[in-house]
């Protein structure tokens, strides 16, 4: 189903890679209006992505940050790829420059966040936590790589344009994720029955 978007671009609800790339296109040659909607049409995916990137407590600013750098990079845009394609290409190096820039903080210990939770919360509640905590124990590579495929749902091809890696790269990071996650799992598991056990 074709429908025209506020300036006037056909575009499917359903895939709408060309109009976001022609919001793009526009917004470099200066049309504010086309920014705005640009703006709009991703800011959802870039958040997303952040978010389970770097967390949902800097999702906000590095959302922001990729942003600013966007606008900036607008009039050189060319469009060889989808303008979403290369927006998060963008949003993955603003989210490893974080972690650049990070690196020298000292960082409160998985320990030390076990300690600080309620002792009563429920059980799916423990489960996502869990979750999180797995995923987050992934090398960023790994994480990445998970994060854009199994998440947010984009192919490999599409995952290997982001990360700006080949594709077969991109596969082995994400079985290797999925080991890595199944391995922490157990050693989870075998932690807390011997925890039962004392």
């Amino acid at each position: 189903m074709k429908v025209v978007g506020s300036l006037g671009v056909k575009y499917s609800k359903d895939r709408n890679d060309e109009y976001v790339t022609e919001l793009a296109l526009l917004a470099g040659k200066g049309d504010r209006a086309a920014l705005t909607e640009f703006i709009e049409a991703t800011q959802g995916d870039v958040w997303r992505l952040l978010a389970h990137l770097g967390g949902r407590d800097i999702a906000d600013d590095l959302t922001q940050e990729t942003y600013l750098r966007v606008i900036g990079a607008l009039p050189r845009f060319s469009a060889r790829s989808s303008a979403r394609t290369w927006l998060l290409s963008l949003a993955r190096r603003v989210w490893v420059d974080n972690i650049r820039h990070d690196m020298a903080r000292p960082r409160k210990a998985n320990a030390a966040l076990e300690d600080t939770a309620d002792t009563e919360s429920s059980s799916s509640w423990t489960e996502w936590i869990d979750a999180r905590m797995l995923i987050d124990s992934l090398s960023p590579e790994r994480r990445e790589a998970l994060i854009l495929t199994q998440v947010l749902g984009y192919s490999y091809e599409e995952a290997a344009r982001i990360a700006d890696v080949r594709l077969g790269t991109i596969r082995s990071r994400v079985a290797r994720a999925r080991a890595d996650m199944i391995e922490a799992a157990g050693l989870q598991s075998q932690q807390r029955n011997g925890l039962r056990a004392m």
